[in-house]
């Protein structure tokens, strides 16, 4: 088999289209990038309105508004998984006494995934009525739901 030499225009025309592909490319990260700085204002509002609804109308009400149909939780070395085990195990949690605020957020460059993490604080009673303060780290894992809200999948 013989290779014909490449002609002067074929690589004239395979160097503009290389160079299409790269401009397109280049302006859809540009645009996805923007986006990424949206979705992630918009996930760090979800967490400040779940936060003070969390504060307002108690943690049960909170967790069961802003968790996904799918959402895990991990407590006491445990996984709770789907809201309707969600829901059982926070149905007599009606403290109010949870605060948390992300130092960080990220979003996928899809705008279908995002994490946060931060400092929270649980202000609660124990069995002899003395208050007890637990601060800690914590780390949710939030999806886009097909009505554009965001739902925790893990926390």
């Amino acid at each position: 088999m013989v290779l014909k030499p490449i002609s002067y225009k074929t690589m004239k025309l395979s160097t503009v289209l290389i160079l299409f592909i790269f401009i397109l490319f280049s302006c859809e990260t540009k645009d996805n990038k923007k986006m990424v700085e949206i979705w992630k204002e918009e996930v760090i509002k979800t967490e400040t309105e779940f936060c003070n609804l969390s504060k307002k109308e108690g943690m049960n009400v909170a967790f069961m508004k802003y968790v996904a149909d799918d959402g895990v939780l991990l407590r006491n070395n445990r996984l709770i998984k789907g809201k309707n085990s969600i829901k059982q195990f926070m149905i007599n949690n009606t403290s109010k006494g949870l605060s948390w605020k992300p130092d960080f957020v990220d979003v996928s460059l899809s705008g279908d995934l995002a994490y946060t993490y931060g400092k929270y604080t649980y202000v609660y009673k124990d069995s002899s009525h003395n208050t007890k303060i637990s601060k800690g780290i914590f780390h949710t894992v939030w999806k886009r739901q097909p009505d554009n809200t965001w739902k925790f999948v893990w926390d």
